[in-house]
């Protein structure tokens, strides 16, 4: 006989401890299922250990730079790899207790450790035993894509999950796919010391950014002696001896790497594969995405899906915010919909791209008039005085409503700098607030309304 329950949470990523503590602040009788690790993959083997990383390789490149700061280190600067590892584990267990003991400590909550599978519209399986409810909630996360790409079952690799257990540092790592997780592994690499090879098949790096986003992020990596091909279709994997070689089709011929050890980053898929779907009638679209409503709601009422197994935004913040929109919705007559947020985010290679709103592209492609401010970093005298001048500053303006469309901040603070525009986007409010406003000297933030007085018609 099942035990029955007000709610049931499937997975404890970013949006599954919240809304656990809300609804059990309700009085609601909840239970929460994990089958792995508590935190889901931010906390594990995403942003908190990958940032760790960074901060780590971050270290090693400016004492290698030390000599342009006037900073005399006698020697090479050398990676204790097991040290780097042991630092972003203790981060990594320091998160992940806090969220197992606050699960586990929460009144109101029953925690069943295991894998749960929807047996019906109100029904959930897990260890053996039926949980019932009338209120189900899916946050089951994703993982790394493996695609069936010749010779790959036939050779070793790493995905972003397994990385995390390096503890040495590789001969020369070949990264396949050019994109966000690819692309901060291949610098971080890069800068403990491996050679690093990255083998994208598009024909330019993150290629939802516009084109000249792609092309300094290309120019920032290939500076620090990554190499980079592009247009490398058709991948192929063989061992040779203790190696491992990759060929592709290019269009001026083939080409081929041979590393110590390939990184598979070519992008992530739901959990939702063992998940019993079917069983409950939740329908699932492209590669298995949940199906969701502008409320989150799944094709059937009382089941809804948040986080990155919806389809609706693939960052711990996305997720965090479908939370705040279910609780709204669910709780509190506040009729939040996914579609009221501006999409933001971070490409977390250094010096980081902080991304809001439309691209350029994307406004062209809207047909609006529109003005365009555009600013290199090489003008900007906090980037000047810490000698870190690449990338640039942009911002897209509607030229009829004076508002905010969208920005690329790719240089020295760009994740945190971005956060200013996007606020000002929420208040619907004109560029001119931003232009018109006293920024601190000397920052980077300083140089926005300056680059907001000298718009220029977007043709």
């Amino acid at each position: 006989m099942a035990e029955k329950f007000d709610s049931i949470i499937i997975g404890t990523g970013q949006s599954g401890p919240s809304i656990a503590q809300r609804i059990t602040q309700e009085g609601l009788k909840t239970a929460i299922i994990e089958r792995k690790l508590f935190g889901g993959t931010c906390v594990n083997v995403g942003c908190i250990p990958t940032k760790a990383l960074v901060a780590s390789a971050r270290a090693a490149h400016m004492a290698r730079r030390g000599s342009d700061f006037g900073v005399v280190i006698d020697g090479p600067v050398n990676m204790d790899m097991k040290a780097v590892k042991a630092r972003k584990d203790g981060i990594v267990q320091q998160s992940n207790q806090g969220v197992t003991n606050w699960l586990k400590n929460m009144d109101g909550l029953t925690v069943y450790e295991g894998h749960g599978s929807l047996e019906g519209p109100n029904t959930v399986s897990v260890n053996g035993e039926l949980l019932e409810a009338d209120r189900i909630v899916l946050n089951v996360g994703g993982r790394a894509l493996v695609p069936d790409m010749p010779g790959i079952h036939d050779v070793p690799y790493l995905t972003n999950s397994t990385i995390m257990e390096v503890d040495f540092l590789p001969d020369h790592l070949i990264v396949i796919g050019g994109s966000y997780i690819g692309l901060e592994f291949a610098q971080i690499y890069r800068r403990f010391g491996s050679k690093v090879t990255v083998v994208h098949r598009g024909d330019r790096l993150v290629a939802r950014e516009d084109e000249d986003v792609s092309e300094a992020i290309l120019k920032i990596l290939q500076n620090e002696g990554i190499e980079v091909r592009l247009k490398a279709s058709c991948a192929a994997f063989e061992m040779r001896g203790n190696q491992i070689a990759v060929t592709s089709d290019c269009p001026d011929g083939p080409e081929e790497a041979v590393g110590s050890h390939v990184l598979l980053a070519v992008g992530r898929v739901p959990n939702t594969h063992d998940l019993g779907l079917d069983k409950a009638g939740v329908e699932t679209y492209k590669r298995g995405f949940v199906t969701v409503d502008d409320q989150l709601r799944t094709s059937v009422p009382h089941i809804w899906c948040v986080g990155d197994a919806n389809g609706r935004g693939a960052f711990t913040h996305t997720s965090y915010n479908d939370y705040e929109i279910l609780a709204a919705n669910m709780f509190d007559d506040d009729p939040r919909r996914v579609t009221d947020r501006i999409m933001t985010y971070g490409l977390f290679v250094d010096p980081p791209l902080g991304r809001v709103g439309m691209t350029e592209r994307e406004v062209r492609k809207s047909g609006r008039p529109a003005l365009i401010g555009k600013m290199m970093m090489s003008r900007v005298g906090r980037a000047k005085e810490r000698s870190e001048t690449q990338g640039f500053m942009k911002m897209l303006i509607d030229a009829e409503t004076d508002k905010i469309l969208g920005a690329a901040f790719l240089g020295i603070g760009g994740d945190e700098i971005v956060h200013a525009v996007t606020d000002l986007m929420y208040a619907g409010a004109p560029y001119t607030v931003i232009q018109r406003a006293m920024h601190i000297h000397p920052t980077v933030s300083e140089l926005i309304p300056t680059m907001l007085g000298d718009l220029k018609p977007l043709e």
